[in-house]
C-alpha cells in the first residue's frame, strides 16, 4: 500500500486515539486513587443496589458512576480492576453488561435531547428515546441477574485491587497514609499523599504504554479496511428485515441511512411520519436501523476500542456479549411495536 494512502488515515486516527487514551488515563488513574484513599464506600453507595445483588465488589460501583459521565473512563476503570485481580473475566463481563444503561444516560443529554428529539418531534422522539432507554435498562437488569446466578466470591476479590502491578505500591501508600494520620505529622501526611498520587500515575502510565500502541494499530488497520471495503453490502439486510416485520417499503432507505448515520436516518424518516409511517412503525424502523448499524459500528468503533482496552481475546467476548444482548432486546422491542 502506498504511503500516500496511509498518511491521511494516520491524521484521521491519531487524534481519535489520543482522545480515547486521555479518557482511559482518567479512568485508570481515578480507579487507583479511589481505592488508595478509601473512597469506594462513599462513591459506590447508590450503585450498591446493583453490584450487591450481582455479587460484584463495591469497586465496580465507582466504574458505574463514572460511566454515566464517560463510557471510556468507566471502561478504563473496569480494565484496571480486571488487571489488578478485583474481577475475573466472568465478573468483568457482568460488570460491562450492567454498565450499559449508565453509558446510555450520558447520550440523553449530549445527543438525544438536543439533536434527535427536535428532528423527530416530541411524540416519536420520546417514543424512540424511551425504547432505547428500556432496551439499555433491560440489558443492565440482565447483567444483574447473570451476576446473581453465575458469580460467587471467587469471581471478585475487593482487596486485590491494592496489589496493582505486583509492587504493592497502593498498599504501601494506604499504610503510609494511615501511619501519618496516627502520628499527626503533617509533613509525613503530605509525603504519603504525594506517594499515593505518584503510585497511581505510574500505574496509569504502565497501562497506557500497553494499551495505546495496540489501540492505534487496530484503529489504523480497521480504518484502512473501511476505506477499501464496500460496506453498502450490509444494507442488503434491510429489505428482508423490514418485510419480516411488515413495515412499509419506504422503511428500507431509512434503515440504510440510519445504519450509517443516526442523524441522517432521523432526518430521512421525519417528513414521512404520519403519512407513510405511524409513530410506532417509525420507531420500529429506526430500531431495525440500529440492528444493521451494529455491523458497521463494530468495525468502525467497537473492535478498535475493545481490542485496545482488553486485547483481542477478551475484547471479542465483550463485543459478542454487548452486540448479542442489544440485538436480542431490540428485536423484542420491534416485535412489541409492530404487534
Amino acid at each position: 500500500m502506498q504511503p500516500s494512502a496511509v498518511l491521511p488515515v494516520l491524521f484521521e486516527v491519531l487524534p481519535r486515539v489520543a482522545r480515547i487514551a486521555a479518557y482511559i488515563a482518567v479512568g485508570v488513574f481515578a480507579a487507583n486513587l479511589v481505592v488508595a484513599f478509601g473512597l469506594v464506600e462513599r462513591i459506590a453507595g447508590l450503585s450498591r443496589y446493583l453490584t450487591s445483588p450481582a455479587n460484584l465488589p463495591d469497586e465496580v460501583g465507582t466504574a458505574i458512576v463514572t460511566t454515566a459521565a464517560s463510557t471510556t473512563a468507566g471502561y478504563g476503570m473496569l480494565a484496571e480492576f480486571r488487571e489488578s485481580g478485583v474481577l475475573d473475566d466472568r465478573a468483568t463481563l457482568v460488570a460491562v453488561t450492567i454498565n450499559t444503561f449508565f453509558g446510555f444516560v450520558q447520550h440523553i443529554f449530549t445527543f438525544y435531547w438536543p439533536v434527535l428529539i427536535p428532528i423527530l418531534g416530541r411524540e416519536v422522539g420520546f417514543m424512540y428515546v424511551g425504547a432505547r432507554a428500556a432496551i439499555a435498562l433491560a440489558i443492565t437488569a440482565t447483567g444483574v441477574v447473570a451476576g446473581a446466578v453465575l458469580l460467587a466470591d471467587r469471581n471478585a476479590t475487593p482487596v486485590a485491587v491494592t496489589e496493582t502491578d505486583g509492587s504493592g505500591g497502593a498498599v504501601d501508600a494506604v499504610d503510609s497514609a494511615a501511619d501519618a494520620g496516627d502520628s499527626g505529622d503533617a509533613a509525613e501526611s503530605d509525603d504519603s499523599l504525594r506517594e499515593t498520587v505518584d503510585d497511581a500515575a505510574r500505574s496509569t502510565w504502565k497501562k497506557l504504554r500497553r494499551i495505546v500502541p495496540r489501540l492505534a494499530v487496530v484503529y489504523v488497520a480497521v480504518t484502512l479496511l473501511l476505506r477499501t471495503t464496500d460496506l453498502e453490502s450490509f444494507a442488503a439486510l434491510a429489505s428482508p428485515l423490514t418485510n419480516l416485520v411488515g413495515l412499509p417499503g419506504a422503511a428500507v432507505p431509512v434503515v440504510v441511512a440510519f445504519a450509517f448515520d443516526t442523524t441522517t436516518g432521523a432526518a430521512t424518516i421525519a417528513p414521512a411520519i404520519g403519512e407513510t409511517f405511524t409513530p410506532r412503525q417509525a420507531v420500529a424502523t429506526m430500531l431495525i436501523g440500529g440492528i444493521i448499524s451494529f455491523a458497521v459500528s463494530t468495525f468502525k468503533r467497537s473492535i478498535p476500542f475493545q481490542y485496545g482496552i482488553w486485547g483481542p481475546e477478551f475484547g471479542s467476548k465483550v463485543i459478542a456479549v454487548n452486540t448479542g444482548l442489544k440485538i436480542v432486546f431490540i428485536a423484542v422491542a420491534v416485535a412489541l411495536l409492530v404487534a
